[in-house]
Parts: structure tokens; C-alpha cells; sequence
């Protein structure tokens, strides 16, 4: 699998009154088999990186740069062929489950649609993928739970099927937008888990967004920290977390509290992620 390589990434909104810079030169890659962590406050320009990756920007931004999925510049490329992207070659999923699953279609509809649009496959061949994907994260149930609907599962169960989609046609590059802030602690865990594993046994290439440095120690090999639209560190986990260069790292590390909402080691995740499987045992 490739990876992703961010260059010079520049993107401002335009209005009637003023032109605001959001991102300011950003420098960003992540490599096949690793979860790139990108932290920052609110409004820093992490989830603005994430959508540009996939030209899901407001309408009136302009960017510039380059954005390489291996040899495709995705900023060159618009309409149709920008979607065969999308959903294919890269995943998305995004923080609340509840929004980005469509109450109102069966979780069988919601995969089989996705993989059909994109692999050109038959009914049933989308069937047994989405059976095989649903699988893959955890949920069991074979073709019965295709016919189920978000409302039928739990918070942990719903942002695990939001991954089974983002995973369904096998992408090189899955792009998470705080997965995991709309959960509980141990849910929490048990999805960080099954990011780690899918990782370390596909060989994603993951960029991780997150304002929580709890979570981001536990999940990421590499860290960035963003802030006011640029990258202002980046480097192994173990490094930013314990010998941070910049001020505004060391800032953010000495704002937080004496726990944070998540799991701070891998050891953590491990233990909360054993207790969580009971947690999402049943539908919600």
C-alpha cells in the first residue's frame, strides 16, 4: 500500500469582505502500517487538513500545495474522478456515528451501496463484503444484521460499522476525524484497539485527528501538533509526549489535567478495551 505526502498546503476562505488563511503551509505524511496522530486545539486547522485530503473544503476555499496519494495529486482532480476516490482508495470516518450513519437505511444498504458504486460488483458479492467487513470490526450476525438499522446498536457498535464502510473497498488511506470523542472511556478503548489491530494486519495508512493528547498517546506511532493553520512539531510519540520542542506542545501538555478522557499508554488501551467488549455487547 502508499501513503500520503501533504506539501505546502495552503488553503483560505474567500467571502465578500475579506480573504482568512485557515491553513498555512502545511507539511504532513503518513506512511503505509502507521497512524499519523494530528493534534491541536479547536480551530488550529487539524479537521480542515482532513477534509482537504478528500475535497470535502467549503465552496469558496481556495487551496494550493500539493496532496499525494501516491502518485495522484488529489488537488488536481475534481468531479468524478475526485469521487472514485472517495470511499475507494480513501476512507473516512467521522466523530459522531449518529450523524454519519443515515437513520433512516439499513446498515446493509449503507455498505452494499458503497462497494457496489465503487467495485462494480453484484448484489450478492456486496453482500458477502459487507458481511466479511462488519466481521472484520467485531460485529457478528452474518446476513441478519445487514437488515438492522443504526438505532439497533449501541455508540461503540455504530462508530465500529462507521469503520467497516470507511474499510469496505480495502482503501490505502483511512482519514479519522475524532472517532472516538463521542464515546465512553472503555468503548472508547475497545475502538482504539480495533484501529491498532486493522492497522498493524492491512497495513492503513491512518491520520488520526484528535484534540485529545490522551488518546493520541495511546493510538499514534508519529504526532503532529497543529496550530493557527501550521504544523508546528512533528515526530515519534515517544518523543513529542516526553521531550517536546516546541512551546505550544509543552503548552498543551502542561494544560492537561492529572487524567485525561482516554487512555494514555498502549498498555491502558489494552486493559479498558478487554472490559469494553461487555460494554457494547447489546444494542442501545
Amino acid at each position: 500500500m502508499t501513503g500520503l505526502r501533504i506539501e505546502n498546503l495552503k488553503l483560505e476562505i474567500r467571502t465578500e469582505d475579506e480573504v482568512k488563511p485557515i491553513l498555512k503551509g502545511v507539511d504532513l505524511s503518513v506512511d503505509a502500517g502507521t497512524v499519523q496522530g494530528l493534534a491541536g486545539e479547536s480551530g488550529s486547522g487539524k479537521t480542515m487538513t482532513g477534509l482537504a485530503i478528500i475535497g470535502l473544503e467549503p465552496p469558496t476555499a481556495i487551496t494550493s500545495g500539493k496532496i499525494m496519494l501516491g502518485d495522484t495529486d488529489l488537488l488536481q482532480i475534481t468531479g468524478s474522478r475526485l469521487n472514485t476516490i472517495r470511499g475507494n482508495r480513501v476512507g473516512m470516518v467521522f466523530q459522531d456515528p449518529s450523524t454519519s450513519l443515515h437513520p433512516q437505511l439499513s446498515i446493509g444498504s449503507q455498505l452494499t451501496d458503497h462497494v457496489r458504486y465503487h467495485l462494480k460488483i453484484s448484489k450478492s458479492e456486496a453482500r458477502d463484503r459487507a458481511v466479511g467487513a462488519l466481521e472484520r470490526v467485531g460485529i457478528t450476525g452474518g446476513l441478519a444484521t445487514l437488515s438492522r438499522y443504526p438505532h439497533e446498536f449501541s455508540g461503540g457498535q455504530r462508530q465500529r460499522i462507521a469503520i467497516a464502510i470507511a474499510l469496505a473497498c480495502d482503501p490505502e488511506l483511512v482519514i479519522m476525524d475524532e472517532p472516538t470523542t463521542a464515546l465512553d472511556v472503555t468503548v472508547q478503548a475497545g475502538v482504539l484497539e480495533l484501529v491498532r489491530r486493522l492497522v498493524d494486519s492491512l497495513g492503513l495508512a491512518v491520520l488520526f485527528i484528535s484534540h485529545d493528547l490522551g488518546v493520541m498517546s495511546a493510538i499514534a506511532d508519529d504526532v503532529a501538533v497543529m496550530r493557527h493553520g501550521v504544523v508546528v512539531e512533528n515526530g515519534p510519540s515517544s518523543q513529542v509526549f516526553t521531550n517536546p520542542h516546541h512551546e505550544y506542545t509543552r503548552a498543551l501538555l502542561a494544560s492537561l489535567p492529572g487524567t485525561t478522557s482516554g487512555p494514555q499508554t498502549k498498555g491502558d488501551l489494552v486493559r479498558l478495551a478487554e472490559g469494553s467488549q461487555d460494554c457494547e455487547g447489546g444494542a442501545s
